[in-house]
């Protein structure tokens, strides 16, 4: 009937981290007790996709083979929220109208004005990603001509890059 706090404490028990709490001692023959808990449990990335609890109910005056054991399936569902920010340096580029892309030339001026496209893919939480994979798609032949001469393609922060096999065909 009245609502009282229980006065739990872990332990760690053949590799096992179990919370024993202390319903009532003494408790009255036949009585009859609701238990709301609220669990906080760290480091689940990977754990997969449930965590099971095993709740048993044991009392220390009379043991039986009868004590009240349940297994509890709860599902674990990681949330974290991708943003991807992107900007071009410069912001516009014209072409001359005489300018024309020179075939077999190693000067980069050559090939066209310096386009730098840069990409940030950020994490905004609350859980941590890992296996992410972003697909970035260039245009780089427009029919049959040059759109875009993909020159280099760099990455930073500990990812690992596949490049397009168009990348510097010409080594300039």
């Amino acid at each position: 009937q009245g609502q009282e706090k229980l006065s739990c404490n872990p332990k760690k028990e053949n590799g096992t981290h179990m919370v024993l709490c202390e319903l009532g001692n003494p408790m009255k023959a036949g009585a009859r007790i609701t238990v709301d808990m609220e669990l906080s449990v760290s480091g689940l990335e990977d754990v997969g996709d449930a965590i099971t609890f095993h709740l048993q109910l044991r009392s220390k005056n009379s043991p039986s083979p009868g004590n009240a054991s349940v297994t509890v399936t709860v599902p674990v569902e990681a949330e974290a929220e991708m943003e991807l920010r992107g900007n071009s340096l410069p912001a516009t580029t014209v072409l001359p109208t005489s300018w024309h892309w020179v075939e077999g030339s190693q000067r980069l001026e050559d090939h066209g004005i310096k386009v730098e496209h840069v990409y940030e893919l950020h994490n905004k939480g609350p859980g941590t990603v890992s296996g992410v994979t972003l697909s970035l798609a260039v245009p780089h032949l427009l029919g049959d001509h040059v759109l875009l001469y993909l020159l280099e393609l760099g990455t930073e922060g500990g990812m690992n890059c596949t490049h397009h096999p168009a990348l510097n065909p010409a080594q300039v």
